[in-house]
């Protein structure tokens, strides 16, 4: 970089700069407005999403079940059965009324008084938290084929909390299927597409 060309060094129409006291706040004036426009031009670091802050928490409270555990176990020795284990403990935190068997209200999506059926963890915050330890097991290296979240015996134990809080609260959790669009309206915004009069 050239500092003695004109072209970087200003020039200033005013001799106020002469004394040396003035000099030091020219320049501390020039050193704060070059390092505000650098400031404005960098971007401030952007915030991780809800999604990745949810992950990072359940990641931590994953750890800290393991590290709580009786005998204390390891990322390494952790196996579908810990997650299960892990999936069952948080049963008790759960807000969602599953009733059993032998109450009355079984099967009925808006039961009409209370009964003393557990609240359990919903069937989707378990399959949402599942993935998000899926996902975050990978990240912290663990390798995909040896991941605890996405073993045989938690796919089953989801599809049987599925299906039994289904019976259990008369809701279904069928998939909804994406409508196709009408082909009608598809035809017609590609004609009018097409037709340059109509622009």
């Amino acid at each position: 970089m050239d500092l003695a060309s004109p072209s970087t060094n200003p020039t200033y129409a005013s001799a106020i700069i002469t004394s040396p006291t003035n000099t030091t706040t020219a320049n501390t004036t020039a050193n704060t407005t070059a390092t505000s426009s650098l400031a404005t031009s960098i971007s401030p670091p952007s915030t991780p999403s809800r999604y990745e802050n949810q992950k990072r928490r359940d990641w931590n409270t994953f750890c800290q079940y393991l590290r709580n555990h009786r005998p204390p176990l390891t990322l390494p020795m952790c196996s579908g059965a810990h997650v299960l284990e892990f999936l069952r403990y948080l049963d008790q935190f759960g807000k969602t009324k599953v009733h059993n068997q032998t109450c009355p209200f079984f099967g009925l999506p808006n039961p009409p008084a209370p009964c003393p059926c557990p609240l359990r963890q919903a069937w989707g915050s378990l399959d949402a938290l599942i993935g998000r330890l899926r996902a975050a097991y990978e990240e912290h290296g663990g390798r995909p084929e040896g991941n605890p979240f996405g073993a045989r015996s938690v796919r089953i134990y989801l599809r049987e909390v599925r299906d039994f809080q289904a019976k259990a609260r008369g809701v279904s959790y069928d998939k909804k299927r994406k409508r196709p669009k009408p082909k009608v309206a598809a035809a017609a915004a590609a004609a009018a597409a097409a037709d340059p009069s109509t622009g």
